[in-house]
């Protein structure tokens, strides 16, 4: 039963339910604080006619639910829904729904229903009073994908009502009258639902869990579990690290040992204490030029979610290490070797600020922000380069939505290989070898007469061994100031292999992107190793990328 009730905002919420023979899966998320959507993946046992599926239905469908205004001292919640809008039409239902809180513990949930919603003791549409066409509503399932517009809000309606008793902050009884007589289920699989009272007991556990078995119907169990996060907190929350270093006065640094060339020190000194004092925060030193007043560092960021977070640790890394006649700091943050953006700070103003009460906006608008295209070579570290990295490990591939076994899966051993002479150049290998698994198992092999690409992957599972998953070479660069280029050439994915380009314009300071790609790939052997076949094709691709705003972005 629906309630006016809504997620936290950006919640993300797992479902697995099952009662009778039928089960339910779903993702919630909500995407403002007073809509959220649902994402629904159902087994309906015996309901469809169609021998090849064996009778069962695996059905797709979404939901949408606002809240049209929330819960005060005087009024209920109140919301307006839709579920199965963008599906079959076998759950498809639409409601209105108040609710209202008495105290801590009693809430009370009222409603009227359309479609599911509108089984038992229906009655006429109150919109048909605005026209008789919300009189009728069509009773046939489609086969999906389409907005079933002329359906919604139609046909006859019932009402809907159900209350909850929360026993302790972790424990809550539900009872509820529900209008779903589950028509198609009890005629094809037998389960009874001959009563409208429903009732249930849910329990949350701390970590975000909620367990809950249900009476449907008067006779037939089931049980729900769902897991609630949100994406928006980071499962390794900032303020747990240490604190960063305190700067301390400039002057104390011109008698330190390692800072008085007449004592062995000097710049290759200076660096190397950088280094060690940057690798303690997680960041990587890749190149280090010192003159005049001037420093310029380039780092590689390996521990930071947040970037403004680190280039605060490595200005103030530089301000206790470098020399005091050094004004001017410049971070560069580098992706495999490639420059990004650099922030330029003055060391006088980090130590003002490093202490003062808004440090972190004054430092902002005191920084300069600018791209990092123009950044050569200049004072790299001798041994950064080359790098050669590889993994051994365990690899998962799924395939879903298959009618006949929804979720499919091979479970192997992954090699990875990576080798980069110099910035931006990499050539990398990915090699499986599937040692477990059912992907081959299905027999829904591609007849159609358009070339397939995607539809055979089913020949690939059954007919490889060991697997050159992939096997590239790839360049990544800048060619010039907001612009981002890549060439990729080689065994591109496990299916094609060709050569991939890329070019993306995207300015620091500006919410729009904008991109191109143009590849050329050629259709690999069913082994999945060296060999191709004969269908190769040229594609093109045009992106546009917009900040919308409030945390929205659009991408075409």
């Amino acid at each position: 039963m629906p309630t006016a009730r809504v997620l936290k905002d950006g919640d993300l919420a797992f479902t697995a339910s099952t009662f009778g023979p039928n089960y339910r899966y779903s993702a919630t998320f909500q995407v403002l604080p007073r809509l959220y959507g649902t994402f629904r993946y159902s087994r309906i046992k015996d309901i469809s006619t169609n021998a090849y599926l064996d009778g069962d239905t695996f059905d797709r469908s979404f939901d949408v639910h606002y809240q049209i205004w929330d819960e005060t001292d005087v009024r209920p919640a109140f919301a307006v829904g839709m579920r199965d809008f963008l599906g079959t039409g076998i759950l498809s239902s639409e409601y209105f729904v108040a609710t209202k809180s008495f105290g801590s513990k009693l809430e009370v949930t009222g409603g009227l229903g359309w479609g599911r919603l509108a089984g038992r003791n229906s009655f006429s549409n109150p919109f048909s009073i605005l026209s008789d066409r919300f009189d009728t509503r069509s009773r046939d399932a489609n086969t999906g994908g389409q907005l079933e517009t002329g359906n919604w809000f139609r046909g006859p309606t019932s009402v809907f009502a159900g209350v909850q008793w929360n026993v302790s902050d972790q424990m809550t009884l539900f009872a509820e009258y529900s209008p779903d007589e589950y028509t198609r289920e009890s005629v094809n699989t037998g389960i009874d639902v001959s009563s409208p009272l429903n009732v249930g007991l849910e329990y949350r556990f701390n970590n975000g869990v909620h367990l809950k078995g249900f009476v449907v119907g008067g006779h037939e169990v089931g049980a729900q579990l769902s897991y609630v996060i949100n994406p928006k907190k980071p499962s390794v929350p900032g303020g747990l690290e240490q604190a960063p270093r305190t700067i301390g006065a400039r002057n104390r640094l011109a008698i330190a040992e390692w800072n008085n060339s007449a004592a062995g020190g000097g710049r290759d000194a200076v660096e190397a204490v950088l280094q060690r004092v940057l690798a303690e925060d997680g960041l990587e030193l890749q190149g280090f030029t010192m003159s005049g007043n001037r420093a310029t560092v380039r780092v590689e960021n390996t521990r930071f979610d947040n970037e403004a977070q680190a280039a605060g640790r490595t200005a103030r890394a530089m301000a206790v290490t470098l020399p005091p006649a050094i004004e001017e700091f410049t971070v560069v943050f580098l992706e495999r070797g490639v420059p990004l953006n650099q922030i330029v700070t003055q060391r006088s103003d980090l130590e003002e600020l490093q202490f003062d009460y808004d440090g972190a906006w004054r430092s902002l608008a005191r920084a300069r922000l600018e791209d990092g295209h123009d950044q050569g070579r200049e004072g790299e570290l001798a041994d950064i380069y080359p790098v050669f990295d590889t993994s051994i490990g365990p690899y998962l591939a799924t395939s879903f939505f298959d009618p006949n076994s929804p979720i499919r899966a091979d479970f192997g051993v992954q090699l990875k290989m990576d080798y980069r002479p110099r910035p931006g150049l990499t050539f990398g290998g990915r090699f499986r070898y599937p040692l477990v698994g059912n992907i081959d198992k299905s027999f829904r092999v591609s007849d159609s007469v358009i070339e397939p690409v995607r539809s055979n992957a089913i020949r690939y599972a059954k007919e490889s061994e060991l697997e050159v998953n992939s096997l590239t070479a790839e360049y990544l660069f800048r060619p010039g100031k907001n612009l981002f280029g890549r060439v990729s050439a080689g065994y591109l994915e496990g299916m094609f292999g060709g050569v991939s380009t890329e070019v993306l314009w995207y300015p620091m300071d500006s919410r729009l992107a904008l991109g191109a790609e143009l590849n050329y790939v050629k259709q690999r052997d069913f082994d999945m190793l060296f060999g191709f076949q004969d269908y190769d094709v040229v594609t093109g691709h045009a992106s546009a990328y917009y900040d919308l705003g409030n945390g929205f972005f659009g991408q075409l």
